[in-house]
C-alpha cells in the first residue's frame, strides 16, 4: 500500500499540470461543453489509478523479469540464445505497450481504418524485436554504441527519402510511442542484466544505456518499410470527437471497458507465458517470489484496462477540442505557447522518465544528478512541442525541415560527447514520449491540425511525438559536452 501511495503521487504530478492547464483554459479562453469537462476530470482520475496500479505491477513483474533474463541470456553466451530471446522478448513486451495502442488507435480512426490498429502493433512490435536483438549482440560483442546508431539512422535517413510525408509522421511517431511505462523499465532491466555480468566496470556502466534508443530505430524502420512495400501514397484523414457524440458522462467510459480489457488480455498473456515457460526450466524462483510476479501482472492488467479507458472515453477528446478551438479563433502564437508550456510541464514526471533518470543518478554513482537532467529534458521538450505547433500553423514548414538537420546535429555530437552521455541522450529521448504526450498532446495536435485552414490532420497532426523524441538526444548531448568541459576528474570518459 505505501508503494502503491508513492505510485500515486508520482501520477498525479504527471497528470496534474495538464489538468489545471486544461481548466485555467476552460474558464478564461477556451470554454467546453460542461460533459467534455466532466469526462476529461472523470478521465483524468481513471489516468492517476490506473497508471499507478499500472507501474505497481510493473515494477513487481516487468522489470524483475527483465533483470532475470537479461541475466539468463548473457550466462548462455551463446549467439543464437541472444538472438532468438531478443526477437521474442522484444515483440512480446513492444505489443503490450501502452501509448503504442493508444497511437495505432489513433491513427486508425484518422485514417479511416486504411492504416488498421493491429496491423500498426504488429510491424511496430517486429521492428522493436528485430532491433532490440541486435542491440542485446552489441552489449555482448562490445560494439561501441555510437556506431550501431550512425548505421541505423544511415538506414532510416534513406528509406525517408522513398516514403511520404504522411506515413514519415506516423513512422517517427511510433518509435517514441514504442518507448512507454511498459517497455522501459523492460528494456533497461534487460540491458542492466546483461551489461552487468562484464567483467569491465566501465563497459558495464556504458552498456546499462542506449537500447531504448536503439529499439526506437527499429520502430520507424519497420513502419518505413511498411509504407514502402504497401507502395502507400498520399492518405488522407479527418478528426471525429467519438465520446463528444453521446449526452451521457459515465456511458463512453463503460462502453470501452469491455473491449479494452480483451485487447489488454491479450497484449500481456504472451508475457505471462513466457514467465512461467522460464520459471519451469530456468528461473526456479521460490513460491513467495513467482506469486509476487504473478500478482505484479494482474496489477498490470488492471492498471492498464483503468489506464487505457480513462483515455479513450474521456482524456484525449478534451485535447483536440481545446487545439481545434485555439485553431479556429486564429490565436496562432498561443497555440505555440500553450505548446511549449504544455511540453515542459508534462515531461517534469512522466513516469518512464522517473525511471531512466534514478538510473542514471544510481549508475553514475551520483555524478549526474536526476534532477539536471529533468530540467534539461523539460526544456528540450518544450521546445518540440512549441516547433512542432509552429510547423503546423506554418504553410510549407515540413517535419522533415527539422528532423533531417536535428539527427544530422545529434550524429555529429556522438564524436564529441562522452560515450556513457550518448546511450542516456538516446534513452531519453524514447523514454520522453509518454503517456501524457501519446494521449492529451497529441491529440490536442491533432485538434489544431484538423481545424487550421491549409493543414492536414495526417501529415501535420502526426509527427509531434517524433519531435519529443529528438530534441532530448540533442540536449542531453549537450549536457554531457559540458560536464566533459567542467570535469577535472575524467569520471566521465
Amino acid at each position: 500500500m505505501k508503494v502503491l501511495l508513492e505510485k500515486i503521487k508520482e501520477v498525479l504530478f504527471a497528470v496534474l499540470p495538464v489538468t489545471i492547464i486544461v481548466l485555467l483554459m476552460h474558464f478564461t479562453i477556451v470554454p467546453l461543453e460542461n460533459i467534455v469537462i466532466f469526462r476529461f476530470l472523470i478521465g483524468a482520475l481513471f489516468i492517476v489509478v490506473g497508471l499507478s496500479v499500472f507501474l505497481l505491477g510493473v515494477d513487481l513483474s516487468v522489470s524483475p523479469v527483465g533483470v532475470l533474463m537479461g541475466n539468463r541470456i548473457a550466462k548462455s553466451n551463446k549467439v543464437i540464445i541472444v538472438v532468438v530471446a531478443g526477437l521474442i522478448l522484444g515483440f512480446f513486451i513492444s505489443i503490450a505497450e501502452p501509448d503504442l495502442h493508444i497511437l495505432a488507435e489513433q491513427v486508425s480512426d484518422i485514417t479511416g481504418g486504411l492504416i488498421s490498429k493491429v496491423s500498426l502493433v504488429a510491424v511496430v512490435s517486429a521492428g522493436i524485436a528485430v532491433i532490440l536483438a541486435i542491440g542485446l549482440l552489441r552489449i555482448v560483442f562490445n560494439i561501441p554504441l555510437f556506431k550501431l546508431l550512425i548505421v541505423i539512422y544511415g538506414i532510416i535517413l534513406i528509406l525517408a527519402i522513398l516514403t511520404s510525408r504522411e506515413f514519415l509522421a506516423i513512422a517517427f511517431d511510433a518509435s517514441g510511442a514504442t518507448t512507454g511505462a511498459m517497455t522501459v523499465p523492460f528494456i533497461l532491466a534487460l540491458a542492466l542484466g546483461v551489461s552487468s555480468l562484464k567483467k569491465d566496470s566501465k563497459a558495464s556502466e556504458k552498456d546499462s544505456f542506449g537500447l531504448v534508443g536503439i529499439a526506437s530505430g527499429g520502430a520507424i524502420i519497420a513502419v518505413l518499410v511498411m509504407s514502402i512495400i504497401n507502395r502507400t501514397d498520399k492518405i488522407t484523414g479527418t478528426l471525429e470527437h467519438g465520446s463528444s457524440a453521446s449526452d451521457s458522462v459515465i456511458l463512453p467510459f463503460l462502453h470501452e471497458v469491455p473491449r479494452i480489457s480483451l485487447e489488454v488480455l491479450l497484449a500481456l498473456s504472451p508475457i505471462v507465458m513466457l514467465f512461467v515457460i522460464f520459471q519451469l526450466i530456468s528461473f526456479k524462483l521460490s513460491r513467495k517470489s513467482a506469486r509476487r510476479i504473478i500478482i505484479g501482472f494482474v496489477f498490470a492488467f488492471t492498471g492498464l484496462v483503468v489506464f487505457l479507458t480513462g483515455v479513450n472515453a474521456g482524456f484525449m477528446d478534451a485535447g483536440s477540442l481545446i487545439g481545434s478551438s485555439l485553431a479556429y479563433s486564429g490565436r496562432t502564437t498561443l497555440i505555440v505557447i500553450v505548446g511549449f508550456v504544455l511540453g515542459f510541464v508534462t515531461i517534469l514526471a512522466e513516469p518512464a522518465v522517473y525511471v531512466l533518470t534514478h538510473q542514471i543518478e544510481d549508475v553514475t554513482n551520483g555524478y549526474v544528478k536526476r534532477r539536471l537532467v529533468l530540467m534539461t529534458l523539460s526544456i528540450g521538450v518544450g521546445i518540440a512541442v512549441a516547433l512542432s505547433m509552429l510547423r503546423i500553423v506554418t504553410p510549407g514548414l515540413a517535419l522533415w525541415h527539422y528532423l533531417l538537420p536535428g539527427y544530422i546535429i545529434a550524429t555529429g555530437l556522438m564524436f564529441f560527447t562522452p560515450k556513457l552521455f550518448v546511450g542516456i541522450a538516446y534513452d531519453s529521448g524514447g523514454v520522453a514520449s509518454g503517456p501524457m504526450t501519446a494521449t492529451f498532446i497529441l491529440s490536442f495536435s491533432h485538434g489544431v491540425a484538423f481545424a487550421l485552414e491549409g493543414a492536414d490532420v495526417v501529415a501535420d497532426g502526426f509527427g509531434m511525438i517524433a519531435m519529443v523524441a529528438m530534441t532530448p538526444v540533442i540536449a542531453l548531448q549537450i549536457l554531457g559536452i559540458i560536464f566533459r568541459l567542467k570535469s577535472r576528474k575524467g569520471g566521465i570518459s
